[in-house]
């Protein structure tokens, strides 16, 4: 199988998509949904939403002298962006009375669940399937 470099843009998809495959099979009788629900508050998930692991990586690929294209940093920032607005956390105020999630919580998850199968696209699309584990695109 042909190698392929993993675009720097799904760097934080792959690790959301791990993280939510590992509490998937920490709790066996767990969903899709519902490890991607048990994914949202985990210190991964702080450290996303809150824009500290983009700033983290920026630094570490600073320290390693990455030389990374000016465009694919702009995109770096805005997807730094878009984390924070769609992962935005208000851990009190998840559910409400009824216990239906409330609807920043939904777009929280939905996001997630777009991110993953975004990296599961890419893993189709490069031919590297074994990559595939919570087959959310099936």
């Amino acid at each position: 199988m042909k190698s392929y470099d993993k675009p720097y843009i799904l760097h934080v998809a792959e690790i959301i998509y791990l993280e939510v495959v590992k509490i998937k099979n920490e709790n066996e009788t767990f969903s899709n949904s519902e490890s991607i629900n048990k994914f949202i508050g985990s210190e991964t998930y702080k450290k996303i939403s809150s824009g500290k692991f983009h700033d983290d990586w920026f630094n570490e690929l600073a320290k390693k002298d990455k030389k990374i294209p000016n465009e694919t940093m702009r995109l770096l920032k805005i997807q730094k962006e878009m984390m924070i607005k769609q992962l935005i956390e208000y851990p009190e105020l998840y559910y409400t009375k009824s216990h239906s999630p409330l609807e920043i919580s939904k777009r929280a998850f939905d996001h997630l669940w777009r991110v993953c199968e975004s990296y599961e696209l890419w893993c189709k699309e490069t031919k590297q399937k074994d990559l595939i584990l919570l087959n959310i695109t099936d």
